[in-house]
């Protein structure tokens, strides 16, 4: 049983945080309260759901403890009490894993970028299909995509390509992609019928926001120039493109993709930030080496963690061992689900566990 005295002080913070946000604090504060509101509410609801089955597993004890109570009370008193137990079971089970260790960016949105390994032209085509996996099964969840950035490869797909995707829990589901994916198949361009091998890296960056990251002015190089690629003949004429450069870390963020030179720049310095967040967590991380030793989700973008075997229709994702002979429904975002459902199964189970011991 889990402690009552935890429990309640989860509710107490609950409900400060609502008074708090109802009296109209500053916007930062405004910001912090809200997300541990969003966060909280869907335990504290879990917990009030838990405490019911509780004290109704006590009145129906009490009830069968009564020396008046008659015997066919009882047996039915008997039943309800079975239903109960079975029911505290699974809603102890949801709770312990609603308290595990959030990420704080969880909530968040994301930057995913892709990149053509090794493989040549293949390698670009596969990027391509990757990014329209991930738009596929990002619009079965209601989410929105926009592309920041792309450099096209010679014959289709990408050499690299960026995108933003935006809505409820995305991080949540997409942190556990970030990694090598390798695939298998023959290209369209092999007469002889041979296997090629070929991979792109895929880095699933958290969105930060002003808030998270401060960005000194005088640690930026920006720079505009004219756009380049598809987009109209404004490409030859207007200077829209945006090259920031941030001095201390030399990250480079670069954004074509508008034809106003202010929405670029937005745009970059959402990706700068989402960088500069994720080298921050990245550090962290490093130094939770130990503590994160054989979990999912490290993050560490040269980790082969998926094969795509199109001879075989089959996908592997290394890390936990599952194999699904599903390969045209998850490149068609269908079966995704499937596979980022288990690695999150997998990464509660390994958090429950640490928990325990």
């Amino acid at each position: 049983m889990l402690p009552a005295n935890r429990l309640d002080a989860i509710v107490a913070r609950f409900d400060l945080a609502e008074a708090e946000l109802s009296a109209g604090p500053n916007r930062d504060t405004f910001v912090r309260l809200s997300r541990e509101y969003a966060e909280l509410k869907p335990v504290v609801e879990a917990v009030k759901s838990y405490q019911r089955a509780l004290a109704d597993l006590a009145g129906v004890k009490a009830l069968m403890d009564d020396a008046t109570t008659d015997a066919d009370m009882v047996k039915v008193a008997a039943e309800e009490k079975s239903a109960l137990e079975e029911r505290i079971g699974v809603l102890e089970n949801e709770l312990r894993i609603a308290l595990l260790p959030k990420d704080a960016a969880d909530e968040r949105d994301v930057i995913v970028e892709v990149r053509a390994g090794t493989g040549g032209d293949e390698a670009s085509l596969f990027a391509g299909d990757l990014l329209r996996m991930y738009e596929r099964y990002a619009s079965l969840q209601g989410w929105k995509v926009e592309l920041l950035s792309a450099s096209e490869g010679t014959v289709g797909g990408f050499k690299e390509v960026v995108a933003s995707i935006r809505g409820r829990g995305v991080y949540a589901k997409l942190k556990f992609e970030s990694g090598v994916h390798r695939v298998q198949r023959v290209p369209d361009t092999e007469t002889s019928g041979r296997i090629h091998t070929s991979a792109a890296t895929v880095a699933v960056l958290p969105e930060a926001g002003e808030v998270d990251i401060k960005i000194d002015d005088a640690d930026l190089r920006i720079d505009v120039f004219r756009a380049s690629g598809a987009g109209g003949q404004h490409v030859n004429k207007t200077e829209s493109a945006v090259r920031i450069t941030h001095l201390p870390s030399g990250i480079v963020v670069g954004v074509q993709d508008e034809r106003s030179q202010h929405r670029n720049k937005a745009k970059a310095m959402d990706m700068l930030r989402a960088k500069l967040y994720d080298a921050e967590r990245t550090r962290l991380d490093s130094e939770r080496a130990a503590e994160r030793k054989g979990m999912v989700g490290s993050g560490d973008r040269s980790q082969r963690i998926r094969t795509y075997n199109f001879p075989q229709g089959r996908v592997t994702d290394h890390r936990i061992n599952l194999t699904l002979h599903k390969l045209p429904q998850v490149m068609e975002g269908t079966a995704l689900g499937e596979v980022i459902d288990a690695l999150v199964a997998h990464h509660q189970a390994a958090l429950l566990a640490e928990d325990a011991a």
